[in-house]
């Protein structure tokens, strides 16, 4: 799976090796993902664009009215450049903002299944022209009923929820009992079921009798009754 994240703020999602420290895409399972070739992410500065010599991304809006617009022209030369490289690769363009339609396992599941490459767009400042939206994108998608100053997390956290559904991203079997992962019989999804290490007493507070019993049978019985839709 191929990620290419276009965006004002690059820096956002870039390590610092010079600190000691990985990106927010570059730690853990992703980056054993990304140095085993399952997933690839790209990153586009947006203002490599511009063609005039301020680097001009934005505008004010046609009719009045606060903030400032990303502007279509820029943003049209970006994804041609970058759909000049997906021939004959199964890509879809998101635009992610508070309108999209809401992130869920389901749409997690669909990009993963279906797509080959996401074209990531973040935005900033007021929004969009709207003919980025009409003529340029395949869909909006949202994280959520609430507004950030931009779309770089909510790319960080699709980039993430994807990925996990490559198949080798993950250990073989590791994701079938999270949340989400499984429906119930009215196709609810379920939750994850408690679970618990040691100390089995810990301020008076005690592991389940039953996950000590050894009993596998009862065990998972208990886990699949603890679960929640």
């Amino acid at each position: 799976m191929k990620f290419d994240i276009i965006t004002l703020f690059p820096e956002m999602f870039e390590a610092c090796p010079e600190q000691g420290r990985g990106g927010p895409l570059s730690e853990s399972i992703l980056k054993r993902a990304q140095e085993k070739k399952l997933i690839e992410i790209d990153y586009h500065n947006l203002r490599d664009f511009a063609t005039d010599k301020h680097k001009t991304v934005d505008d004010t809006p046609y009719g009045g009215g606060k903030g400032m617009l990303l502007k279509v022209d820029v943003m049209d030369a970006a994804l041609r450049q970058v759909e000049s490289k997906k021939l004959k690769v199964k890509s879809r363009t998101i635009l992610l903002t508070p309108q999209g339609n809401r992130l869920d396992q389901d749409k997690v599941r669909e990009l993963a299944e279906n797509y080959d490459n996401l074209i990531l767009i973040c935005g900033h400042y007021e929004g969009f022209d709207q003919r980025i939206r009409e003529h340029l994108i395949d869909e909006e998608i949202s994280i959520g009923d609430f507004v950030l100053t931009g779309g770089e997390l909510p790319a960080m956290i699709l980039v993430d929820a994807v990925s996990r559904m490559v198949p080798g991203v993950l250990s073989e079997g590791s994701s079938n009992e999270e949340s989400f992962m499984q429906k119930d019989d009215s196709g609810k999804y379920l939750k994850e079921y408690p679970q618990y290490t040691k100390p089995d007493d810990y301020n008076g507070w005690t592991v389940p009798e039953i996950l000590k019993s050894g009993d596998h049978k009862k065990i998972a019985d208990w886990r699949n009754n603890m679960r929640e839709s």
